[in-house]
Formats: C-alpha cells, sequence, structure tokens
C-alpha cells in the first residue's frame, strides 16, 4: 500500500509549481485530479521535446494523474467543482492571488463547504506587497532570491540551468500539504496552506548562500562561502571533475596527487586564514594544474590519494551509471499515446521498497467522465454539461 493510498488531491494550475507537488502526491499513492481548461489544457503540454503533441515535461509533471476539462469560468463549472470538494481531501493551485475568489473557488467558500478540506495556494511572491499580483517566471524568482548572485557572484550572477525555483517550491508544498494532512488526522482540521515561490527559494538557498548574511552581531567574521573553499570544478584537457579535499590532511594529499603541494608552502596560501583571503588566486593556480590531464587521468590520481571526486558526467552517462542500477533509480512505462518513457521513480523507500511508477500522464480531458461517474454525477447531468459547453 502506497502512503497518500485514500487521499482525493483536486488540482488546478499551469506549469511546473502545483503539478510537480500532486506529481509527487500521486506518484505517493494519492488520486489525483487535474482540472484544465477546455481548450488548449495545461500550457505545459505543448513545451519542448514532444511526442504525439503531448511534451515529455508535462509527461515527467504530471504522471499518475487524471485529466478532465472544464471551463470553471461558468457558475456551472463552479458549482460542479463545489458539489465535488466535499469528497476532496486537498486542492493546490498555482494561480495568482485572488484568482480563485473570483472564480468562487476561493479557500474560504470550499472550506466552508468541506472543513476538513487542505487548501494548498501556490504563488509567486505572496498574498501581499507590491510584488503580489506580478507575473512569476523561475528567473525572475531565481534573481528575487539571491540564486544567480550565488550561482555567480554580484558582478557575474549566473542562472541555475534548470526550472530549480519551480521545483523547490512544489517540493516545499507537498511537504507542507502532507504535514498538513497528519495535523488533520490528529484534529479533524483542515487548513488553508499559502506557499510563495520566492519564500520556498530563498528558504532553500539561505543555510549556505547567505552566510555572511546570517549573524548580525559587530563582531561577525566575514568568510568566502564554503562552497568556494572546499568545493570546485576543476576543468580538465577533456572536460570537468569535482573533488572534495574536506580536511587540510585531504587538501594536502590533493594537490600532490596534481603535483602542486608547493602551493601550501607559498606565503600567500600556507593558512586557512591566507587561502581565504587568496582564494581566487589559490585556485586560478589548481585549475592550471587540473589542465595539464585528463579527467580520467586526474580521477585516477586523486581516488589513489583517496580523495572524494568526481567526474562531470554527461547526461548519457549519468543515466547510465552503475549506481543507478544497483538503486533500481530508473525504470520505463508506456505510454499510450507517447510510446516507452524513461522515468526516474520516486526518491525515498518506504519499507524498504521503491514505489512503482503510477500511471502515464493523461491526455487532455482523457478522464472527465470517468472522474464524474467516481464522484455520484448522474448521466443526465453529465449530459447536460457537454451540451453546454461546461465540460467535454
Amino acid at each position: 500500500m502506497k502512503p497518500l493510498e485514500g487521499i482525493t488531491v483536486i488540482e488546478f494550475s499551469t506549469m511546473i509549481t502545483a503539478s510537480f507537488a500532486a506529481m509527487m502526491m500521486a506518484e505517493q499513492g494519492a488520486r489525483v485530479i487535474k482540472v484544465e481548461p477546455l481548450e488548449g489544457g495545461d500550457p505545459m503540454r505543448y513545451m519542448g521535446a514532444e511526442n504525439a503533441g503531448i511534451s515529455s515535461l508535462f509527461a515527467n509533471c504530471n504522471r499518475g494523474k487524471q485529466s478532465i476539462r472544464v471551463n470553471v469560468k461558468s457558475e456551472e463549472g463552479q458549482s460542479l467543482i463545489r458539489e465535488m470538494i466535499s469528497e476532496v481531501d486537498v486542492l493546490i493551485h498555482n494561480f495568482r492571488p485572488g484568482v480563485m475568489d473570483r472564480l468562487n473557488l476561493g479557500s474560504d467558500a470550499l472550506r466552508a463547504i468541506n472543513p476538513k478540506l487542505i487548501y494548498a495556494a501556490v504563488s509567486g511572491f505572496g498574498t501581499k506587497g507590491g510584488l503580489a499580483n506580478a507575473p512569476a517566471y523561475d528567473p525572475i524568482i531565481q534573481a528575487y532570491a539571491g540564486l544567480t548572485v550565488t550561482q555567480g557572484d554580484c558582478n557575474r550572477p549566473a542562472f541555475f540551468r534548470t526550472l530549480i525555483s519551480d521545483k523547490i517550491t512544489s517540493y516545499t508544498a507537498c511537504q507542507a500539504v502532507t504535514a498538513a494532512l497528519f495535523h488533520r488526522e490528529r484534529t479533524g482540521e483542515g487548513q488553508h496552506i499559502d506557499v510563495s515561490m520566492l519564500d520556498a527559494s530563498l528558504f532553500f538557498v539561505f543555510p549556505d548562500g547567505f552566510q555572511n548574511h546570517t549573524l548580525l552581531d559587530d563582531d561577525l567574521v566575514s568568510q568566502p562561502l564554503t562552497i568556494d573553499l572546499v568545493f570546485r570544478l576543476m576543468p580538465t584537457k577533456d572536460g570537468g571533475v569535482v573533488s572534495a579535499p574536506g580536511t587540510p590532511d585531504m587538501l594536502m594529499r590533493s594537490l600532490t596527487a596534481v603535483g602542486v603541494q608547493h602551493l601550501l608552502e607559498d606565503e600567500r596560501f600556507n593558512s586557512n586564514e591566507k587561502r581565504s583571503a587568496n582564494f581566487e588566486e589559490f585556485f586560478s593556480l589548481l585549475s592550471e594544474a587540473y589542465l595539464q590531464y585528463t579527467s580520467d587521468e586526474v580521477i585516477q590520481r586523486l581516488e589513489e590519494a583517496d580523495i572524494p571526486c568526481a567526474r562531470c558526467l554527461s547526461r548519457d552517462e549519468v543515466l547510465a551509471h552503475d549506481q543507478l542500477a544497483a538503486n533500481d533509480t530508473i525504470g520505463t512505462i508506456d505510454h499510450p499515446l507517447m510510446g516507452k518513457m524513461r522515468v526516474v521513480k520516486f526518491p525515498a523507500r518506504f519499507a524498504g521498497e521503491r514505489l512503482a511508477p503510477s500511471r502515464p500522464s493523461p491526455a487532455h480531458g482523457e478522464n472527465t467522465k470517468e472522474v464524474l461517474d467516481a464522484f455520484a454525477i448522474n448521466e443526465q447531468r453529465i449530459q447536460s454539461l457537454m451540451g453546454s459547453g461546461v465540460i467535454i
């Protein structure tokens, strides 16, 4: 039995934040019903690599779900959702603040119908302040939350080349929902949850990325960030390697491995304090040493010196790595429209076992009648809703 079996989630979303959070709940056994507009559906369906008109991005973020097409801008569509909500455990959406209230599907209205409902609202910047209604895209949040300055620096900011703020927010929302479900199990009470991409992203980057902005007393001793002092990606003749010499002894062995142990005798680098003060110059000289070797040559030397290290793998090499096979990390599923697909299984094991991948992502509106039947909406009503263009 999967841990969230018996929980019903209804999702209103476009793009990643709420979709990915709800997909994780589906992987853990929840029944997730994705409510999509009549025309087009979630725009993520059409972004990037695709087959049969469905993108792999959409498929990765929406497996395990059922899709229904409802015009929630119509009174009849809103009434239909309110009729269903008494049998729903969790509602999650990522619309801008106020949108669901204008659709008569806000938290107060729906939790008045079902006081046990967990209502999770994901926004870009929160519900107050000058940016509350600003459009929120992942790169915008990266800039506001300090991710770009952490990935680069003040003079040369850089993006994480993945939609990291979207997915951080998804994990945060999913964890908050399951915490609220645990609270409800003990008290019988539902509740409202707000999660902003800005807050989730800053919470994520803060522990190490804002080390010099945490302590507030005047006797603070600032230092380069730990990630800059200990971990560096070092270019080689044919790629790059990463090493993590986390102790002075490891550092000496790593320098000896690439033939530059003399750097620790240099007046500029012969103590932690001096290396911290001159770390850019130190790593510049170290980089020159690494460039004399191929990645495999460096890895062999570092492994012989018992230094934690790794060659930077290509995507194909990542997927083919023996450790992923040992972990049973990668699986395949057969999508009825898209064909055979590679999937990454849910990371957490329960009782020592991987959760089996859930059903493939749904076609747009694939499950409308099936879902309404399960919610005891009678056939005459279904036909009437179809005839009036409320559902398809």
